[in-house]
């Protein structure tokens, strides 16, 4: 008898943007020069005071497991961020440190769903985030979101999506791929819903007007997921975290110490210089995506692409390329084979973002320029100017 992998694993979507990458990749290992505006990793160098903290916890020996919760002493710095920031309380015992917010996503829904239990979510959305409902068993139920509405969730329609099997809402701000940050009146809104709010803030501190609001601000019964790979260029560091209600911090707990067990002991010591000593670098890291996002919304319009809203948040710009092809799957690979600039095709973060692309400046602004006039010329060649 030959054995096949199970339905779940063979049933899951791949992550476009991924297969995206891989496929750049191959075609640089051919010699092709490749602009990477697909991927949604910093392009800026750890700071140093982050580098040095994790080097002076390994020479010290800092190498072996820590609690399953994580370092209290990084618990304790989430913590105080939040009250900073935010102005709420978060007691540290409710601080479940992960290997990254993937991690986090999977002990989240798995604390929360039954077979069949719904969470709501917003399309254009992560790509992975129905992925990782159904794997566990459960239903993703989409509620769209517009450009003309800013990408907004509208409260009311959201009511209306809510049932008997309704375990979660999750959303995210600033969100990925619109760069949309959700304002306060929404938050404010959702969180008054009833189910418990999964909030995805990761992009926090990534913002180019209004700040944005955490939903802690508006219920403390809510899941918080953050960590250090956007804000603080730590993407291969795979360090998060998750603010979890009282009543699911054991059951996340003992899922945790069964197939995690915890984080890695130096890179939580490093977390804590990020959160501590950090913040200037982190400032002109911000003000430089700021300068990038300009240049590639100017040069995004001057070749023809349609913005309907500027991202507010997030490193991101969904454009709408339906006046060069409505299969945003095709187009992004024939943009990549032809004039090696990898983008993301909408599709992948749902189905209200077919026939748009997603592009990131997450890059140097000489790349956006250059990936800007291979654009311009694919767009002359294929006589869609």
């Amino acid at each position: 008898m030959t054995w096949q992998p199970s339905g779940r694993s063979a049933g899951i979507p791949p992550f476009i943007v991924m297969d995206v990458l891989e496929r750049a990749q191959h075609l640089e290992r051919e010699g092709r020069s490749i602009i990477h505006m697909e991927v949604g990793e910093p392009d800026f160098d750890t700071p140093e005071c982050v580098r040095e903290a994790a080097i002076r916890a390994i020479r010290e020996g800092d190498t072996h497991y820590t609690h399953s919760l994580g370092l209290l002493e990084l618990r304790e710095a989430i913590s105080e961020h939040y009250r900073r920031r935010y102005g709420v309380d978060v007691d540290p015992g409710r601080i479940l440190v992960t290997s990254g917010t993937s991690p986090a996503l999977f002990l989240i829904f798995s604390a929360l769903l039954e077979a069949g239990d719904e969470v709501v979510m917003t399309d254009p959305h992560y790509a992975c985030y129905p992925n990782f409902v159904s794997f566990l068993g459960g239903r993703p139920v989409f509620l769209p979101v517009f450009a003309e509405g800013g990408y907004q969730p509208d409260v009311a329609e959201m009511r209306r999506r809510l049932g008997p099997k309704t375990k979660a809402i999750l959303i995210n701000s600033p969100a990925n791929p619109t760069g949309a940050v959700v304002s306060p009146q929404a938050l404010s809104g959702i969180a008054s819903l009833g189910p418990p709010v999964v909030s995805d803030e990761i992009y926090h501190g990534i913002t180019y007007g209004e700040p944005e609001h955490s939903v802690l601000e508006f219920s403390d019964d809510a899941f918080v997921l953050n960590g250090f790979s956007k804000l603080y260029a730590m993407t291969g560091w795979r360090l998060g975290y998750v603010i979890v209600p009282a009543r699911f911090l054991r059951p996340m707990q003992k899922m945790q110490q069964n197939f995690f067990i915890s984080a890695g002991a130096f890179v939580q010591r490093a977390a804590i210089a990020a959160l501590t000593e950090a913040g200037e670098v982190v400032r002109r890291m911000v003000g430089i995506y700021g300068e990038r996002r300009e240049v590639l919304l100017k040069g995004l319009r001057d070749v023809g692409f349609t913005i309907p809203v500027d991202p507010q948040g997030a490193f991101y710009v969904l454009v709408d390329a339906r006046h060069l092809e409505s299969d945003s799957y095709r187009l992004a690979f024939d943009i990549l084979e032809r004039a090696g600039v990898a983008v993301t095709p909408g599709i992948d973060f749902g189905q209200a973002a077919e026939g748009h692309l997603r592009f990131s400046y997450a890059n140097s602004r000489e790349n956006l320029e250059e990936g800007i006039r291979r654009l311009a010329g694919y767009i002359r060649e294929a006589g869609r100017a």
